[in-house]
């Protein structure tokens, strides 16, 4: 106790602090997110999250090679097809956006390609799954979900992440790329997904909001958390190799729920709601932005994430390269 404990004494030089220092943030913990637009020749700027752009399937190896030179080692691809329909046909297409993208990056660079795996891109009403009337249907959107895998599986893919938050999800996926040889490729599941207001963002650079309706019948419910450990539980028995909670700065208490009961990777999506509001603060000069982006990240990696999946990943690796 006090005067014979005084906190401050390892704060006093720098050197010190820092190595004494509990959470350190490493550039092999972030995996950069990617849109891929199959309807544009030209980077497109997206303007409710400043500083990212959809990209062309071409310029896809220059973005991958420029993320590599930064020290970024992995990647989340999400595409924009030409066509949309009720069944998301193009999402399982083996010449479709994200195959493309995945055999593209594949040939270019040596990046770790994680993809997408949902249908709210591909469908015509926007939704994560198949519909009938204003339901969706859950055991017939697994049967879609078995394609989409497979079709990812062919093209070359490292890691599947499957985003629909349909019950049973990973275990169809898992029985599906085992059944054909794939029993190698890992499950990155979002396990513990809010029905979040912070993805509005991401809807415009996706286009992927709902025609009619809302996610909240698939999508968690933001006030509960034993919810989320009970979804976390089911996927790692259905054979989830890593676990995800998104979004992350509003739910680091459900990070931290996971890290202390369960052993598994955990992989935290700082989603494009919480990105755009730091750009947003930072560009009316409200904020340090390198400043608040550090301060944040080792928020999410201290409440007990081992990935990190962020917007602010390539200008993070700027800044400390």
């Amino acid at each position: 106790m006090f005067p014979n404990v005084r906190m401050r004494r390892l704060r006093e030089n720098a050197i010190l602090r820092r190595m004494v220092e509990e959470t350190e943030l490493e550039i092999e913990d972030f995996i950069y997110p990617i849109f891929v637009d199959e309807n544009i020749k030209n980077r497109m700027e997206i303007p409710s999250m400043p500083g990212i752009s959809r990209l062309p399937i071409d310029y896809l190896a220059d973005e991958g090679k420029e993320l590599e030179d930064l020290g970024l080692k992995a990647v989340l691809l999400f595409g924009i097809p030409y066509c949309k329909d009720e069944g998301a046909s193009s999402a399982y297409d083996d010449k479709g956006v994200i195959q493309k993208s995945i055999r593209k990056l594949k040939e270019e660079t040596n990046l770790l390609i994680f993809a997408d795996l949902c249908m709210c891109e591909y469908t015509s009403h926007g939704h994560c799954g198949i519909v009938s009337g204003n339901k969706i249907l859950n055991d017939k959107t697994l049967e879609i979900y078995q394609k989409i895998a497979l079709s990812y599986a062919k093209s070359g893919v490292d890691v599947v992440a499957p985003s629909g938050m349909m019950d049973g999800q990973v275990k169809a996926i898992r029985e599906i790329l085992d059944s054909n040889g794939y029993e190698y490729i890992p499950i990155m599941a979002y396990s513990a997904k809010y029905s979040s207001s912070l993805y509005s963002p991401f809807r415009d650079a996706a286009e992927s909001a709902p025609k009619f309706g809302d996610r909240k019948t698939y999508q968690m419910n933001y006030s509960n958390s034993r919810e989320a450990m009970r979804e976390i539980e089911l996927d790692i028995m259905e054979g989830a190799d890593i676990i995800m909670v998104k979004p992350s700065l509003f739910y680091l208490d459900i990070i931290k729920m996971a890290r202390e009961k369960f052993d598994l990777p955990i992989a935290a999506y700082n989603v494009s709601g919480e990105y755009s509001m730091v750009k947003s603060a930072s560009m009316a000069g409200y904020i340090d932005e390198k400043a608040v982006v550090k301060e944040l990240l080792t928020s999410i990696k201290r409440a007990g994430a081992d990935i990190i999946i962020s917007y602010h990943a390539k200008d993070y690796a700027r800044w400390i390269k």
